[in-house]
């Protein structure tokens, strides 16, 4: 195992991905063959039942491809057994989910630093980290005693975004980030995640059933029952001016 900063974070090679036994067999992902550089902000389109989750949890080795071969943050996914896999998800990838995925018990500062508690943190720098990934994200520090009941959706969506970062990830996956949000939030989130892909050079795979969302990206992926139909790469655009997320 290592954790050393690969050039392609996400390799898959004619991954395919089936359900069910005999001719009752289907098909979520068809000979899908694709890579995501570092630094890369990809949007993946497409409608419901169209592979886009099932995409996501192949390359975070929540799911195994049927065939093909799948390469996440430098590690052949399909040769790891299911530990393997956790230590490289906890070390390599952070998750952001529609529903947030906040433990409602956890305080905001618990639900942001207990990932660290598994790589050997002490408790005392894991709040530390946790602390300042939330000033990074936007999330005002009083709130870290808190339960996540106690905030908006667009706080939430925060703290996730600063649990996602407390591990200081190779990659993101976005699981539709703003879909439970009015269009105001969703934006907000969609800047940070941005900011975040540029200045700190993220890679970004976000899953999204909007088409504004999808813009965000360098490239926009489109499936369609489980195979990539189309790719579309954004313009060039001016690198954007933004406040340093970590301070020196």
């Amino acid at each position: 195992m290592f954790d050393e900063r690969v050039e392609c974070p996400i390799i898959l090679e004619n991954v395919t991905k089936e359900y069910g036994k005999g001719a009752q067999n289907v098909a979520a992902l068809s000979d899908i063959t694709i890579s995501i550089p570092a630094g890369e902000f990809c949007s993946v389109m497409g409608s419901s039942g169209s592979g886009k989750s099932t995409l996501l949890n192949v390359i975070a080795g929540l799911d195994m491809p049927t065939r093909g071969t799948v390469r996440t943050a430098g590690y052949l996914v399909n040769t790891m057994n299911d530990d393997e896999r956790s230590d490289m998800r906890l070390r390599n990838v952070g998750f952001i989910f529609q529903n947030f995925n906040l433990f409602p018990t956890f305080t905001i500062e618990e639900n942001v630093g207990w990932p660290l508690e598994f790589l050997g943190w002490s408790w005392k720098r894991a709040r530390e980290r946790a602390a300042e990934c939330l000033e990074a994200v936007g999330v005002d520090l009083a709130s870290m005693p808190r339960r996540p009941s106690e905030l908006s959706g667009g706080e939430q969506q925060r703290v996730a975004i600063a649990r996602a970062l407390v591990n200081d990830p190779q990659l993101i996956l976005a699981d539709e980030p703003t879909g439970n949000l009015d269009s105001r939030t969703g934006q907000q989130i969609l800047d940070l995640l941005r900011r975040l892909n540029v200045e700190r050079e993220l890679t970004v795979l976000m899953v999204t059933h909007s088409t504004f969302a999808a813009t965000y990206g360098h490239r926009t992926v489109e499936l369609r029952d489980g195979r990539i139909v189309r790719q579309v790469r954004a313009p060039a655009l001016p690198k954007a001016q933004v406040v340093p997320l970590f301070q020196s």
